[in-house]
């Protein structure tokens, strides 16, 4: 392998920008920054000196009725990406998450330049839907490497390509989310802090604030006084904050990162959308109820194509149903209060999430190699010798 290995990073969306920045310095650290980087990403990647031949904000799309006007432009994002890492030949390419846009890249590269190895970190969820991806994906991918556990085993299963499970970049997130003692403390304290995370997209504070809302009151009957904190993306702020305005229960709504954190750490107890927030809960050690709720339609496009048993990520990593999850119809005020009541008080519920959250360490690898080191080493490693 040459003196400094050359690789091209190819991310799709702020998630995997943000996973590319970090991979970055991983790469710099592991090799004295003797190592070259290219590739397509966005401000994060940019800050780690990466030029990207166009935006990343051109493949953003919100809504299925966006995609036949952006189609065009998205197409031709594919094809520039793909000439880029082509002319570039770099050792390896590293395509991260985002897989309708990077592994479109990835199979015009294996065609036209099939020597160069792939890497494709976040396994898409082929576990969930569209298993068939998995064995496919063997044309043109050659090493995943996997953020949550059970995804090894689940690419095996399908006859995927080889998968590395090097953790989920929240592992690092624990002297964030994790309380010191006052905050611990401060859990136990009354009134009960409740974290109520309705979403951060439009669509699901639309669809989850005004149900959160009722729940969240008809706790406080029986249970007393709460504070309730919502935490919100800057960009969704007000309509969160109009949201909530009719709460029959105060609620402070938090944009600062810091608050936030601040929050997680003194909540006793949570109600929150299915996403990964449950997984930053179950990092954070907070006892919670999940829900979602979407358009019919989607519902019976779920039904068809969703293989998963559980819709709730903490469940899937922890391999049983500990938090207790309602979707649809099941969504409602009634139940989701009847949920989250027991959590508040020394109960059996409370205490039976309390012990299987006190097993993410283990399962998750938390305290072990930081997941972006163990990225940087099995791409080099993956690195064509020259």
């Amino acid at each position: 392998m040459s003196a400094a290995a050359h690789v091209f990073l190819v991310a799709g969306e702020e998630s995997g920008d943000r996973l590319g920045a970090a991979l970055i310095g991983a790469l710099k650290e592991a090799t004295q920054g003797q190592v070259r980087i290219s590739g397509v990403g966005g401000a994060h990647m940019a800050e780690m000196g990466v030029v990207s031949p166009f935006p990343l904000g051109d493949l953003a799309i919100m809504g299925f009725a966006a995609i036949p006007a952006r189609l065009p432009l998205i197409l031709r994002r594919i094809r520039e990406a793909a000439d880029a890492v082509i002319a570039a030949k770099p050792d390896v390419l590293v395509i991260i998450d985002s897989p309708e846009f990077t592994h479109r890249v990835a199979k015009r590269v294996r065609a036209r330049a099939p020597s160069i190895p792939i890497v494709d970190y976040v396994c898409p969820s082929v576990w969930a839907w569209r298993p068939g991806r998995a064995r496919a994906m063997r044309g043109y991918v050659d090493r995943v490497l996997a953020l949550l556990p059970f995804e090894p085993e689940a690419m095996r299963r399908l006859g995927g390509p080889p998968t590395d499970f090097v953790g989920h970049p929240l592992s690092e997130q624990v002297a964030r989310l994790r309380p010191n003692g006052d905050e611990a403390q401060r859990r136990l304290a009354d009134p009960p802090l409740v974290l109520v995370l309705p979403g951060s997209r439009s669509g699901e504070v639309h669809r989850m604030a005004g149900v959160f809302g009722d729940a969240v009151a008809q706790v406080s009957v029986q249970s007393g006084p709460l504070e309730v904190v919502v935490p919100a993306v800057p960009r969704l702020a007000a309509l969160v904050r109009e949201a909530v305005a009719s709460w029959r229960v105060p609620a402070r709504v938090v944009t600062d990162a810091a608050e936030k954190d601040a929050a997680f750490r003194a909540a006793r107890a949570a109600l929150t959308k299915s996403g990964t927030s449950t997984l930053e809960l179950a990092v954070a050690g907070v006892p919670m109820v999940a829900a979602y709720k979407v358009p019919l339609m989607e519902e019976l496009i779920a039904r068809l194509l969703v293989k998963a048993d559980t819709a709730i990520l903490a469940n899937l990593v922890l391999g049983e149903k500990v938090i207790p999850e309602f979707l649809q119809r099941d969504c409602t005020a009634r139940k989701l209060a009847a949920a989250l009541t027991p959590l508040l008080s020394d109960t059996p519920q409370r205490r039976a999430q309390t012990a299987a959250l006190a097993r993410l360490d283990h399962v998750m690898g938390i305290g072990q190699a930081s997941p972006a080191a163990r990225v940087a080493a099995l791409v080099l490693g993956a690195c064509r010798r020259i």
